[in-house]
């Protein structure tokens, strides 16, 4: 009898030992054939991959055996990207699609302090901080943390080239600033700190809407950060306000808008226009494979006179529009510019665009990518760039937007964001009152190499995607 009990215990053990050995590799080898019929079919520079090509294997086992030399899923998504970050530079693979779908939403564990990252003037190992804006209702904005503050040490230690990361972008709920003088460039730690912590918080894009009365003309003001698609009805009653004032101007401020939804951005050129519904805004071009099986019409994005089925775009039918861009306005906030080119006349503020002119689609483990019927054994999921975008006239800036005029942001004058004297909104306000298009570029004004900014380490940071169709 105990020899028995033995022996079946031993069996029992046996098992789950084998199911706890092999489980895991049955479901890499899930993760990466999901990986690579998911680039075989949607991926943009698919024809330019030899490994994605569709004669690559002979037999289900040639495939088998391929993906089984990939032990961690990662490695295989990165050997099958294009001329990774020199062409490709925004494709990714998530192995948990919940946090993925929060950021779409614009939830992020979040101080409320948003900042970018600067190199020092003279040492450029040296990096500083500078405060962009803060999200009401956070933190930061709790501690009576402002716009144009410099930071210089992170936890008592100096942020640098090599350990900004670890100091800003690390998994702790908290940490502790160190302010500094700017001083031309090359800040001055002081005595003031801040200790700051994270939680889980949904921006509003809208940072601000307002109308200015300038010159005699009532001019709308929008500093818009994110093409965030469940903030369209919240966008659409702010152009509503502006339609009830009689704004017959519009400033869109996107200096720190790394993109989003392309429906949102279709959306927000009917808001500005709306005298060209039905129209072509912007033409999706994907791979050969995929474009031959759809529609081409399910590919043009056309001017809306809805969000929904039901809810009417408030429009302000201008024929003028102006916006202020950085070098961090990207994807969807070039999208807005380029569609707009061959409908209005369209200026802009500030200093160059980013320069992406390519969108992605997320991609689930599911028998037609989306997440209906997704497999419930991982939570895998890829962002791979699926299209190139292009306006009406077949055109867009593949290296950025170059600004109607040129003025950078001072770093030691930010100024206050929709304030008629901050520097950037001050320019843009003279171009509409005056005309006045001379050179605005200010010698005073040092130009610093950026490393980096508070949403960089974001999932869907410069991210411009749809919805697979």
């Amino acid at each position: 009898m105990k020899k028995s009990i033995v022996l079946n215990l031993l069996l029992i053990t046996f098992i789950i030992g084998g199911c706890s050995k092999t489980e895991p590799d049955q479901i890499n080898n899930g993760v990466n054939s999901f990986i690579w019929n998911g680039l075989n079919k949607f991926y943009l520079w698919q024809e330019k991959i030899p490994d994605l090509s569709d004669r690559k294997f002979s037999t289900d086992q040639q495939k088998n055996n391929y993906l089984a030399t990939y032990n961690n899923p990662d490695n295989l998504f990165e050997s099958l990207l294009y001329q990774r970050n020199i062409v490709d530079k925004w494709s990714w693979i998530v192995s948990d699609y919940v946090a993925l779908e929060q950021s779409f939403q614009g939830t992020t564990e979040t101080t409320g302090m948003e900042f970018g990252l600067k190199r020092f003037k003279t040492n450029s190992s040296n990096v500083f901080g500078y405060v962009r804006y803060v999200v009401p209702g956070t933190d930061a904005a709790n501690k009576g943390v402002k716009r144009g503050m410099i930071f210089t040490k992170v936890n008592g230690t100096t942020i640098t080239d090599k350990n900004y990361r670890d100091l800003l972008f690390s998994k702790s709920n908290s940490y502790t600033i160190n302010l500094a003088n700017y001083n031309n460039g090359d800040p001055i730690t002081n005595s003031t700190t801040y200790s700051l912590s994270k939680s889980s918080f949904t921006e509003n894009p809208i940072h601000i809407a307002k109308t200015i009365d300038e010159g005699g003309k009532k001019i709308g003001y929008l500093m818009y950060n994110s093409f965030t698609a469940n903030f369209d009805s919240k966008l659409n009653l702010a152009f509503s306000k502006f339609k009830t004032d009689g704004v017959k101007d519009l400033i869109i401020d996107l200096r720190y808008n790394g993109g989003g939804s392309v429906r949102t951005a279709t959306r927000l050129a009917s808001m500005i226009t709306g005298q060209f519904t039905g129209d072509i805004f912007a033409k999706q071009l994907w791979n050969k494979k995929y474009m031959s099986i759809v529609s081409p019409d399910a590919l043009i994005d056309r001017f809306p006179d809805k969000i929904g089925n039901s809810e009417i775009i408030n429009s302000l039918n201008l024929a003028n529009i102006y916006f202020i861009t950085t070098g961090s306005s990207a994807s969807a906030s070039e999208l807005i510019i380029n569609g707009l080119l061959p409908h209005i006349n369209v200026k802009t503020v500030g200093t160059k665009t980013h320069g992406k002119y390519v969108g992605s689609v997320t991609l689930y483990d599911s028998p037609n990518f989306t997440k209906s019927g997704v497999n419930p054994n991982h939570n895998w999921a890829m962002q791979p760039i699926v299209l190139e975008i292009v306006n009406k006239n077949n055109y867009n800036d593949k290296d950025g937007i170059d600004p109607t005029i040129n003025l950078p942001e001072s770093y030691g004058n930010m100024g206050v964001l929709g304030d008629k004297n901050e520097p950037l909104l001050a320019r843009t306000l003279e171009l509409i009152t005056t005309g006045k298009r001379g050179f605005s570029f200010n010698k005073t004004i040092i130009e610093l190499e950026s490393v980096g900014n508070s949403k960089s380490n974001n999932p869907n940071y410069n991210n411009m995607y749809v919805d697979l169709k």
